[in-house]
């Protein structure tokens, strides 16, 4: 029985960098994670190589020290409004004189899907088949094997802004990485918390970031649509901030204690088989945060109806624009599944159903063991997916029969950065 392979994710997020070490089989068993403040990122792009390194620095090293494995080799989200896809088909005949199609027809037919017009200043990040189509006969998923002289494939491809890629790339160079892969963080997060069953009948993945909302939807089993919107749970932080005029900082605070106090009255009702009123509920007491501002106390009704509510209204308002776009949202019994940091904030399932009458629930990552303590929580459905995706990568130094080696200069850079660092804390 395999061992299954280790893979190393980094989720580039607009408020933190996550790295995850994980040995992945049938399931993702994590080794070690560590999450860090983003800097240098402003609405899922780096936009100070500088700082970027830094904290990417950083959060592989905590997930090194977890796991006790040096990483060379790492998968990488990316995100951004600039994430654009199309659907494409590509057509070619069975090389074979027999008909039979073999891997090499499947990668051609592929190729010829990719082969569309774009500008200069994109670059395809993913082209994923949707369905193979045999001498006319549709809904095939792997054609590998079967006999045919006309092999079709209908594919989605997503395609990024080739400055932001540079840019992430660059930054991976600075840390002394090689990075085997680029995903989008939309996929990354559907892969970690969708099932098999809701794929097929239809769903949509609202990934809620701190700047950015990541939407994927399934037709059929496969992606047939990608988007990002440039808004996220940040956007209600800020509100907060504006409300009650406080720093950014303090209405994070505030903001995760609402959703904190929602999960316990959730507990409670279950507990209880109903919902019963807690005592003073509207009066929210914010001594124990220690403020900077010396806020005391706030009304939760004027929070929750008055500054939270219409935000995330407005974001699936525009989620439900999106749908529109596609044309794709009649198309998804299955509903919405959201996920992301911003799917823990107070009332969204609530604002979804309202806005876009569809059944909606919280995705977390699934088939997930070892220290899951660390990762059983929406936030990190990107980079759990990242560590699904990595499994089918090759590692970027490879040698013939199957055989990799790490870049020697790797762990020489990494090395070289950590002895200037120390030295550095030495000097007046």
């Amino acid at each position: 029985m395999s061992e299954g392979k280790i893979v190393v994710g980094v989720d580039i997020g607009t408020s933190k960098i996550v790295s995850l070490i994980a040995r992945v089989d049938d399931e993702v068993s994590v080794l070690g994670v560590s999450e860090v403040s983003a800097k240098g990122v402003k609405k899922g792009q780096i936009v100070d190589i500088e700082e970027a390194v830094e904290a990417i620095n950083n959060s592989l090293d905590g997930a090194e020290r977890m796991a006790g494995y040096s990483v060379s080799h790492i998968i990488a989200s990316i995100n951004g409004s600039h994430i654009e896809s199309l659907n494409s088909r590509g057509v070619v005949a069975v090389a074979a004189p027999q008909g039979e199609i073999t891997q090499n027809d499947v990668t051609r037919v592929i190729d010829a899907a990719k082969a569309v017009s774009l500008p200069s200043s994109r670059e395809i990040i993913h082209v994923l088949p949707r369905n193979y189509i045999v001498d006319g006969q549709e809904g095939i998923k792997d054609p590998v094997g079967m006999t045919g002289i006309r092999l079709e494939v209908d594919t989605h491809i997503i395609s990024s802004n080739a400055t932001s890629l540079r840019n992430l790339e660059k930054a991976f160079s600075q840390v002394g990485i090689d990075v085997d892969g680029i995903v989008f963080s939309g996929y990354a997060s559907s892969l970690a918390v969708l099932t098999d069953t809701e794929k097929e009948l239809g769903v949509i993945l609202v990934d809620i970031g701190a700047g950015t909302t990541d939407i994927s939807i399934y037709i059929e089993g496969a992606v047939s649509y990608s988007a990002v919107l440039p808004i996220g749970a940040r956007h209600i932080t800020n509100d907060l901030a504006i409300g009650l005029r406080i720093s950014l900082e303090s209405a994070e605070k505030i903001k995760m204690l609402l959703s904190e106090s929602s999960k316990i009255k959730i507990k409670r009702e279950d507990e209880f088989g109903q919902d019963r009123e807690l005592k003073d509920l509207d009066e929210m007491d914010l001594s124990h945060l220690n403020l900077q501002e010396e806020l005391r106390k706030v009304s939760r009704k004027t929070l929750v109806d008055g500054i939270i509510k219409p935000r995330l209204n407005e974001i699936f308002g525009m989620i439900g624009q999106e749908l529109k776009k596609s044309g794709y949202g009649s198309l998804t019994p299955a509903g919405i599944v959201i996920t992301g940091g911003g799917a823990g904030t107070i009332g969204v399932t609530e604002s979804a159903k309202r806005t876009l009458a569809m059944p909606v629930r919280i995705g977390i990552p699934t088939n997930i063991k070892g220290l899951i303590d660390e990762i059983q929580d929406a936030s990190f459905a990107t980079v759990v997916g990242l560590a699904i995706c990595g499994e089918g990568f090759e590692t970027a130094a490879s040698l013939p029969f199957g055989i990799s080696v790490p870049k020697f200069n790797i762990h020489f850079n990494k090395l070289f950065s950590r002895i200037f660092s120390f030295a550095k804390s030495f000097m007046p």
